[in-house]
């Protein structure tokens, strides 16, 4: 009779690993941004680089851009990211499918939120200050989670050092391009929830890609693994 093994008792084996967890993620941020970008006023919620460059354009007079939703964005994500510091600080030497558990569904449920306001009062100047403040905190506590994670090419939300890695390590830059897939994978898991969610942003409004944006973090709270 054959033993069980000590990963059959390992809890931490259990489940979706957290790499196509964090992929799954990533199409959610491209979601979140078609969603904040297209139909909130050209304001970023998960891709703060870009919310940077926004707020210059938005200082400079730019049309299009405003001043209070990047910042309300910047500073709410600041505020998620924090309180992702401190959960890490209280939890991260626990179990990391716990900790990556409570994260997700932690998004899961402001995001949900977010799509119940979105589907109620569309159009509506609360509406917007609240999605964005919303989904801008709870991908500042996804951002703090996933890089205390350290899973390399996996940030989730941005891609220039993902993008610059691909190309740096590849072949044709003299590398050995070991981290290719994970790294394309992460490229076009952003394009699809981009594109994903700029169809549904132009045709069926904010509430139904904020709805899928809600599912997907909540299916990984429910099956997440703590390896990689």
């Amino acid at each position: 009779m054959t033993m069980p093994t000590d990963k059959a008792h390992d809890p931490e084996s259990r489940g979706l690993r957290l790499v196509p967890a964090l992929l799954s993620l990533t199409v959610v941020s491209g979601l979140i941004d078609a969603v904040s970008y297209l139909g909130l006023g050209h304001v970023f919620t998960a891709n703060m680089t870009g919310n940077v460059v926004v707020l210059g354009f938005a200082a400079a007079g730019a049309p299009g851009f405003s001043i209070p939703h990047t910042l309300t964005s910047l500073c709410c994500f600041l505020a998620g990211a924090a309180t992702g510091g401190r959960i890490a600080v209280r939890f991260g030497s626990g179990s990391r499918r716990t900790w990556a558990r409570g994260t997700f569904a932690a998004e899961a449920v402001l995001t949900a939120a977010c799509a119940a306001v979105a589907f109620a009062a569309p159009g509506a100047t609360a509406t917007a200050y609240t999605v964005i403040a919303v989904t801008a905190f709870a991908m500042g506590l996804r951002n703090a989670t996933v890089r205390r994670l350290g899973i390399a090419d996996l940030t989730t939300t941005v891609l220039t050092m993902t993008l610059t890695g691909l190309a740096a390590d590849s072949r044709l830059g003299g590398g050995a391009g070991h981290n290719s897939p994970r790294r394309i994978g992460s490229v076009f898991a952003m394009l699809a929830g981009a594109l994903l969610g700029a169809w549904l942003v132009l045709h069926h409004g904010l509430g139904f890609p904020l709805l899928i944006a809600a599912i997907v973090p909540a299916v990984l709270a429910a099956t997440a693994s703590g390896r990689e």
